[in-house]
């Protein structure tokens, strides 16, 4: 084993692989001055739309602008209540705020770490009451009617959606997936017999294009996909300061549109995602294998009979995760903590009046998972060293060696 850095993700390779189209890109845009708005954001549009298997995609500037626009495109009201879950970044709930709504939070399933349909069933059965007249839940405590949820794709694996839809609709409340960690990922309805995409099975999606994600920008970007046509023909207005035509406003928007140069990165980028996620999937499956007798003091990452994950990142639990974060990183192995502290306790929200052991599931995972290198190109010998270094810490002498 040697002793070379490997860093938690490798944004170098594929953008020095992928030089030429990208710098293509650039010189179209260059040459006909089209930076806002046309072709190139119309055809990336199209294809990631066919992506997911929606009908719509709506570019935006960011996954923060697609969550909100999302949001109000569905209907949901300033004074509502939006649900979601503690153990996701705050772009999940900005967005619920900044459209004037107000964040409440289930707890996950301890093993895939995602909204437990079954806590989002007895968070409306016990803290809400139905109200007939206006086929609304309304939540006891403060009498807000509650209108949407947002069950977030996390980690690369999709939410239990069967249930949670079913719940959904039982209630009345509208489903934007927080797909943001999830392009390509799948999920396989009972209901349906069938896969579904990320971003096809609510009443709207919305993606990030961070550049860490699995399909990221060069910079900052986003997208709304959607199945329904008035959702994303409001996203459309949202993103461009309401007009429907230059100077006529039908509404007031924001200025949140998806630069055309952007737009063309991601179209290169949408045509080897397929492939780097299958790549993802086969580290992940390396790092299974080598970790194999490490029960008990590793918790790997679990994927369900019913979830395809594209592994955005591979997280796993320890007892001591500062002690082996610090080993890692002064034998120059880059790890990451997604995320260390769970939303309802964070300062920003300290006004909800939420406390410790509200939602226990998230709060012990926060303080437990940690995550691995992960990214497509990392190499079997690499793997072996993380692996390695992450048993000698924590006492683990054997390092099991994956079958060809």
């Amino acid at each position: 084993m040697t002793d070379e850095a490997i860093p938690f993700l490798d944004l170098v390779t594929v953008h020095r692989d992928l030089e030429g189209e990208l710098v293509d890109v650039l010189k179209t845009a260059l040459k006909c001055a089209g930076f806002i708005g046309g072709p190139m954001v119309q055809g990336f549009e199209d294809d990631f739309a066919r992506f997911c298997d929606a009908r719509f995609c709506v570019g935006v500037a960011s996954g923060t602008d697609a969550l909100r626009f999302a949001l109000i495109a569905v209907g949901v009201r300033p004074g509502a209540i939006v649900v979601t879950v503690p153990n996701t970044f705050i772009a999940t709930t900005e967005a619920i705020s900044q459209v004037g709504a107000r964040p409440d939070f289930v707890d996950v399933d301890s093993k895939t770490y995602t909204m437990d349909p079954e806590q989002l069933r007895k968070y409306l059965e016990h803290k809400c009451r139905w109200n007939t007249k206006t086929r609304q839940v309304i939540h006891n405590a403060t009498g807000k009617p509650v209108e949407a949820i947002v069950p977030v794709h996390l980690y690369g694996q999709m939410v239990d959606m069967d249930p949670i839809l079913d719940i959904c609709a039982e209630y009345n409340l509208k489903v934007i997936e927080d797909a943001c960690q999830a392009q390509g990922a799948e999920y396989f309805s009972q209901k349906d017999n069938r896969w579904h995409k990320a971003g096809s099975m609510g009443h709207a999606a919305a993606f990030s294009f961070y550049p860490g994600k699995n399909l990221g920008a060069c910079g900052e970007a986003g997208a709304v996909t959607t199945n329904d046509d008035g959702v994303a023909q409001m996203c459309r207005l949202l993103r461009d300061h309401g007009q429907s035509k230059k100077y006529f406003h039908d509404i007031e928007g924001y200025n949140g549109r998806l630069d055309a140069i952007q737009a063309g990165f991601l179209h290169v980028k949408l045509r080897h995602l397929p492939p780097w996620n299958e790549q993802r999937r086969q580290v992940a499956e390396r790092y299974n294998k080598l970790f194999a007798g490490a029960e008990g003091v590793v918790t790997l990452p679990h994927q369900p009979s019913w979830a395809r994950s594209v592994y955005h990142l591979y997280v796993v639990q320890v007892e001591d995760r500062a002690r082996l974060q610090q080993q890692l990183s002064d034998v120059h192995i880059g790890t990451g903590v997604h995320y260390p502290m769970v939303l309802h306790l964070t300062k920003a929200y300290e006004g909800l009046n939420f406390q410790r052991g509200d939602f226990p599931v998230a709060e012990k995972a926060a303080a437990h998972i940690l995550s691995l290198p992960m990214f497509p190109g990392l190499s079997l010998r690499q793997q072996e060293r993380v692996v390695t270094e992450v048993l000698k810490c924590l006492a683990i002498t054997s390092v099991s060696e994956p079958s060809a």
